[in-house]
């Protein structure tokens, strides 16, 4: 019998193992929440990001409503809306216009500030009369023609709402022109009142040219073109036609003195010489009524002692505008035509 023999295998022992590489060994198995936690920290950095812009959004809204609700309030101010959409009754009150300063074409004292105020003042039906609180000594004889021509019309349209008129330091020629148009004037025994005349100033200088030898040299059409220019002697025809049309101006104003005031006026040879007086003496001579403040003759004559002031103030955009120096140039050209045009004061 034979025997067989199966020749022994690598893994058996006392066989010879063949010659190959150790098997790899396995990677270490990663931290168990590892990924997570990079997630989490990844989506709080999302999160984060996100609330900030939303936040940076709502500051940016907040600050837009804010300047537009700031600008919508400025432009309301400006040209006065109503917002209730009709106009306001304020119940029985006393109306006041203030008028400080000169009678010019800006200002307290402009017929385009003074008239939208004397119609607002007026047409509320609360007010029971209009009181003009005046301090100024006078200015351009056109802006207060056209207040005065509003007022006779305000005061014939409203006959029963007086218009009165309150002087607090000075009220004399362009603003007495004012003053003149309303039924009643009332004063300071202190007050100065009148200067009823009209005068045009300036400067020459064609003497002091001569003698340190400077030549004007002004080329005009038009043999008038060159009135009343400061470095060319004044001629005798230029000096009479300035002078005539001073005599017209002042005339106008005589005879709304004269319509104004009435019988009550107590006429002297100096009353319309440009002269002016005390409050009390005014009284005398009847360019004024009697004494009063605002208070007193919305106590006393009135008796509506709730008072409404009606002036139209100064908006935003011209304070800015003015703050910024923005009127400047035009401030230098007015001065330079104040000179020549005829002025009450």
């Amino acid at each position: 019998m034979t025997d067989h023999h199966t020749p022994p295998s690598a893994g058996d022992a006392g066989g010879v193992p063949p010659s190959s590489p150790a098997p790899a060994a396995a990677p270490p198995a990663a931290p168990v929440g590892a990924g997570q936690w990079e997630r989490a920290v990844l989506e709080k950095l999302v999160f984060a990001t996100l609330r900030e812009q939303k936040s940076a959004r709502r500051w940016g809204i907040f600050f837009k409503s804010v300047t537009l609700l700031v600008l919508v309030v400025a432009l309301a101010t400006y040209f006065d809306i109503n917002w209730t959409g009709s106009e306001e009754t304020l119940g029985r009150h006393t109306a006041l216009i203030e008028i400080e300063g000169a009678i010019e074409s800006e200002g307290s004292g402009a017929a385009s500030v003074v008239i939208p105020a004397l119609n607002k003042a007026f047409s509320d039906s609360g007010s029971v009369a209009v009181v003009l609180h005046i301090n100024s000594p006078g200015g351009s004889p056109v802006q207060a023609g056209m207040i005065v021509d509003e007022m006779r019309r305000l005061r014939s349209g409203y006959p029963a709402k007086p218009l009165y008129v309150v002087v607090d330091e000075i009220c004399t020629s362009g603003c007495y022109y004012i003053a003149a148009g309303a039924d009643r004037i009332y004063v300071n025994k202190a007050s100065i009142v009148g200067s009823i005349g009209v005068l045009m100033d300036g400067f020459g200088f064609s003497g002091a040219m001569e003698k340190v030898g400077v030549e004007r040299r002004l080329l005009t059409a038009g043999e008038n073109k060159g009135f009343m220019d400061p470095f060319s002697p004044m001629t005798d025809k230029h000096r009479q036609y300035a002078q005539t049309m001073l005599d017209e101006i002042h005339q106008q104003f005589i005879d709304v003195v004269r319509a104004g005031r009435g019988k009550r006026l107590k006429e002297t040879p100096d009353m319309f010489s440009g002269l002016f007086w005390t409050g009390a003496r005014s009284i005398d001579l009847g360019l004024a009524d009697a004494y009063g403040t605002v208070d007193s003759v919305a106590r006393d004559v009135v008796r509506a002692e709730d008072i409404i002031d009606y002036t139209t103030h100064e908006g935003l955009p011209e304070r800015v505008l003015k703050k910024f120096g923005a009127a400047m140039g035009a401030g230098a050209i007015k001065s330079a035509v104040e000179s020549v045009k005829p002025t009450l004061r």
